[in-house]
């Protein structure tokens, strides 16, 4: 008797449309219990009949995952279910709620069919514009210069400014440009939707490799506050997933100031009760020195 092939070479002769059908009828199963052939009709365009091939296809990939159930009107998840060509991720799982309550993306495009009630808190909208971004991602893939009218925070003013554009980074509330500055010679963020206008442009040979807190990695280590209960020190450490009581988060150079800002580190703890800064930065002395040796930090 010969054996099956293994599940990877089955996958393999699939088309690409074929994997993302099984994919979304196996987290039906993992995380609802149930998958329908009107699921898949509606979640991909298809006919009832390509929707019964999918799902018989799928039982071959994975046997025994699941069962008709005539009450239902459904196929169920066996007990005997498990995972074959997901790997099931929480995160993925809630960044689906996330996109669906920030209009990122529509229902019929997320694998969730019973959406939970939920409540995502409220963020202010900064300004995005795609007559601003489209230009900047094309400097960055053409490696080109581009004027920019832009309104620094650190000028009363708005003044054009020659930038080199390599890449897009997010600081948890804003898009920024990661540049060089023609006009202060040194690599920084600058905010897209400080941008006014963006005018002429021209070939640049900046290379992103010089950018040394871009291409610097540094690892954030975190601990609980020391001046929290034994109780609410074990409670930060599960709640940050710390391990003999510290966590470390790897990142960019150039991240560090915006990751600092978005947990309060930046503030000394003497003005923030420990129950409002929860965690501190171990390695402090570290990050100064690392800073220190790239210069100056440069605002736009």
């Amino acid at each position: 008797m010969t054996d099956a092939p293994p599940l990877a070479a089955l996958l393999a002769t699939r088309t690409w449309s074929q994997r993302q059908r099984y994919a979304f009828i196996e987290n039906r199963l993992y995380w609802e219990g149930e998958v329908t052939r009107t699921d898949l009709m509606s979640r991909f365009g298809i006919s009832a009949p390509q929707a019964s091939d999918d799902i018989a296809k799928y039982l071959d990939l994975a046997p025994g995952n699941l069962e008709y159930d005539r009450v239902k009107k459904a196929f169920v998840a066996t007990p005997r279910f498990r995972p074959h060509v997901t790997v099931p991720d929480a995160r993925q799982y809630l960044t689906q709620l996330l996109l669906l309550a920030d209009d990122a993306i529509d229902s019929s495009e997320s694998w969730l069919g019973h959406t939970p009630m939920h409540a995502v808190m409220p963020r202010v909208r900064r300004r995005l514009d795609n007559q601003t971004l489209r230009p900047v991602v094309s400097a960055i893939r053409q490696r080109r210069a581009i004027e920019i009218h832009y309104q620094s925070m650190s000028t009363p003013e708005p003044i054009l400014r020659w930038i080199a554009p390599h890449a897009l980074v997010y600081d948890g509330a804003r898009w920024h440009a990661r540049s060089w500055c023609f006009n202060r010679s040194t690599f920084t963020d600058f905010v897209l939707a400080r941008i006014l206008s963006i005018g002429d442009s021209r070939p640049s040979n900046t290379d992103p490799a010089i950018d040394r807190e871009w291409q610097e990695m540094f690892t954030m280590r975190l601990a609980p506050h020391p001046d929290l209960s034994d109780s609410q020190r074990q409670a930060i450490e599960m709640d940050y997933g710390m391990t003999d009581g510290s966590v470390g988060i790897q990142m960019r150079l150039c991240m560090t100031w915006y990751f600092e800002r978005h947990y309060g580190l930046d503030i000394p703890t003497k003005f923030l009760p420990a129950s409002r800064r929860q965690i501190i930065l171990q390695n402090r002395d570290e990050l100064d020195a690392l800073r220190a040796s790239c210069g100056p930090k440069e605002r736009a």
